[in-house]
């Protein structure tokens, strides 16, 4: 049993980047397939899929990488909150990112968005990651 599965999830896309993999398959779950639709819509991601085999799923991402430098979309992934430290914020303290160039993913009652969204919805939540 895993102790904190979306920083498994960030850790797997980080790990499959290094290697230059073209996709990696995820254990889903809600909150992680939620946390790919705001991937996708940045365009940090090429493509997704949902499977429902088994008792769990799986969420294949397909990763984007630049034709000419072979470069990722992804520069970096970070965890922010974590079981052993949540951080929350409010709409009005959510934190920028590279001065907007990066996105941090949240989770509020309004379901997972990013800051900017968050911002102007004016609801705060738990600050899930980093992505630029």
């Amino acid at each position: 049993m895993l102790t904190d599965p979306i920083a498994d999830y960030l850790t797997r896309i980080r790990n499959a980047i290094k290697a230059k993999h073209r996709v990696v398959e995820i254990p889903a779950s809600n909150i992680k397939k939620e946390i790919t639709k705001v991937l996708y819509d940045k365009g940090f991601i090429q493509n997704y899929k949902f499977e429902d085999n088994g008792p769990q799923g799986i969420i294949k991402i397909a990763l984007k990488y630049n034709p000419v430098t072979k470069q990722s979309a992804i520069v970096d992934l970070q965890r922010v909150s974590r079981p052993g430290l949540r951080k929350y914020s409010g709409s009005a303290d959510i934190p920028r990112i590279l001065n907007g160039l990066g996105v941090a993913i949240v989770s509020t009652s309004k379901g997972v968005m990013t800051d900017k969204e968050a911002r102007v919805l004016n609801v705060g939540g738990e600050v899930l990651c980093y992505v630029y």
